[in-house]
């Protein structure tokens, strides 16, 4: 029996040509974004990994130190505490941004009268500049005339010196940032709410399910990808906080609210020592990329509801 070869033929040339036309165009309309993708954060990216391993203060030649940066971390106990405040203020950040946002959400998505005046009202402090803001808020939480104290004096209650405690300074802090963006996560809750099919809900309350059965097994299942969206994005904010530390504290007192971010810029421009700064902001960076992957990881399973 003869043997049957099955040759699969080419595509006509007019194809192939459409196709790599095709190609070229998508690459040309790209290509701006691509190039600005490579300058403005790939290249930046590597001079301040190559960066690390020198020793500059902006006025004499680079000297190449190897890995001598990353080994005096180890023994500067600025940086360490710099490291431990922005675990703290992302810990204080976090956790009350996210559920009062959620709140917000839930709120606004029913049928209350005036929810779109709200919905503004709540974003209005993202949109306010940050250095601003804390212009504003220093002066509130101030111990001798500030709004705060003053309203706690009308009711004979001695307020504490918010800004200069070691205690008070970072949650107070924390809560401006909590204030401003709270509104603004609460969007992304809002619009993964208004995503969930209605049957769903119509389904339970035939089942008989209680509001706090609904919220577990519907509500909070089908927000994954608004969830993964607001953790990701708010916690890599957090981690890089700096204007509304450099303007309501400075870092203080004590460094008591000198992150990460901000020590960077202290050791890079106060100190003159751009190689340690850019050691810093690689830690910084590691440990931004290692916690978003594990977001990632702990969120990648998604609830779908067929209705097929």
């Amino acid at each position: 029996m003869a043997e049957r070869r099955t040759d699969t033929a080419a595509p006509p040339v007019s194809a192939r040509r459409r196709r790599r036309r095709g190609a070229a165009t998508a690459y040309a309309l790209l290509a701006p974004s691509l190039v600005g993708f490579a300058v403005f954060l790939v290249l930046p990216i590597l001079a301040v990994l190559v960066l690390s391993l020198f020793e500059w203060n902006f006025l004499t030649d680079p000297e190449f130190v190897g890995l001598r940066n990353y080994r005096d971390l180890a023994g500067d106990d600025r940086a360490l505490q710099s490291i431990g405040n922005t675990f703290y203020y992302v810990l204080l950040n976090i956790p009350a941004q996210t559920v009062l946002a959620l709140l917000l959400a839930l709120a606004l998505n029913s049928k209350i009268k005036g929810r779109n005046a709200f919905r503004v009202v709540y974003v209005l402090p993202w949109m306010a500049m940050p250095v601003a803001l804390g212009v504003i808020w220093r002066w509130v939480f101030d111990p001798v005339n500030g709004g705060l104290n003053r309203f706690l004096g009308l009711f004979g209650v001695d307020g504490a010196s918010w800004l200069n405690d070691t205690a008070w300074a970072m949650p107070v802090v924390a809560s401006v940032n909590v204030w401003q963006y709270t509104g603004y996560t609460m969007l992304f809750f809002l619009a993964g709410l208004q995503a969930i099919p209605a049957e769903l809900y119509e389904a339970a309350d035939v089942d008989g399910a209680s509001r706090t059965h609904r919220f577990f097994a519907i509500t909070l299942p089908l927000l994954r990808p608004a969830m993964l969206f607001v953790l990701v994005t708010s916690v890599i904010g957090s981690f890089q906080v700096f204007d509304t530390i450099h303007v309501m504290t400075a870092g203080g007192p004590a460094g008591s609210t000198a992150t990460l971010n901000y020590q960077i810029y202290l050791e890079s421009f106060t100190q003159r020592s751009a190689g340690y700064g850019s050691m810093l902001a690689v830690v910084l960076f590691a440990v931004i990329a290692a916690i978003t992957l594990l977001q990632v990881l702990l969120f990648r399973k998604r609830t779908v509801y067929d209705f097929s």
